[in-house]
């Protein structure tokens, strides 16, 4: 038995040197330089995954949104390539109404957005808008969005990585990823009539095009809906005369 065990042994330590796989130092290496946060907002299983493809040239060096230009820089480092600086995202609510907004029915089933916008859109008369059942909120992994007291999502601009996960969870998709130095926007997505938006949400955007004459143009009414082209910002933008000038309080500074 043990002559048998000896040769069984061998056997094993010759085949694990003729079928041994190579594995790329530098995969180890970028696996330590990840967050290890293994969340799949790169579209992979996780960070290992992540450094394998990012070591083999399958995916981007800034494929980890979480990682921020601090993980970019030490990514680059490893592989010895430049990295261009990437400007930092996070999410953005694009909604304002929460409990301001009417009613269609009462919704007593379960107490999900995905859940409530089957049926029929969900139970806001505003089809654009929040439902507030902090769908967003449960699957954040970082912990950066909270519910406010009008059942609006808050999100932690110190916390938030811009994984997009709240962005594929919302289905009214009023959560997008912007900018964070492009702090001024419009809390609302509404496209519809003024006398509508009136009458459901004294929160929506109504289109009256006050902000695009006090911006000179920076802001664009297109659709009923107000939008900032920041293409056209200039240093004296009155961005602080346009908030306190919209009607309905839809626009927002961080």
């Amino acid at each position: 038995m043990s002559i048998m065990g000896l040769l069984f042994g061998l056997g094993l330590a010759y085949a694990s040197k003729i079928f041994k796989v190579e594995v790329n130092p530098k995969i180890d290496m970028i696996i330590h330089a990840l967050p290890g946060s293994n969340c799949g907002a790169c579209g992979m299983a996780g960070c290992a995954n992540l450094a394998e493809a990012i070591a083999s040239g399958k995916a981007e060096i800034t494929a980890c949104a979480p990682g921020g230009q601090d993980v970019y820089d030490r990514i680059s480092g490893i592989l010895g390539v430049g990295v261009k600086v990437k400007k930092k995202r996070i999410a953005r609510v694009r909604c304002n109404g929460g409990k301001r907004s009417s009613d269609k029915y009462e919704y007593i089933g379960l107490k999900k957005c995905s859940g409530a916008n089957l049926l029929a859109g969900g139970n806001k008369e505003c089809r654009f808008g929040c439902l507030g059942f902090g769908d967003c909120v449960e699957i954040c992994p970082f912990d950066a969005i909270r519910l406010n007291e009008n059942n609006i999502p808050v999100v932690d601009g110190s916390k938030c990585t811009a994984c997009g996960k709240c962005v594929g969870a919302c289905p009214k998709k009023i959560i997008v990823l912007g900018r964070a130095d492009e702090k001024v926007y419009v809390k609302c997505l509404s496209r519809d009539k003024i006398a509508l938006v009136k009458s459901i949400c004294p929160a929506g955007c109504i289109g009256c095009k006050i902000c695009e004459k006090l911006s000179g143009g920076v802001f664009l009414v297109e659709n009923n809906l107000s939008r900032v082209d920041y293409s056209r910002v200039k240093p004296d933008t009155p961005w602080q005369a346009v908030i306190e000038k919209c009607p309905t309080k839809c626009i927002t500074k961080e």
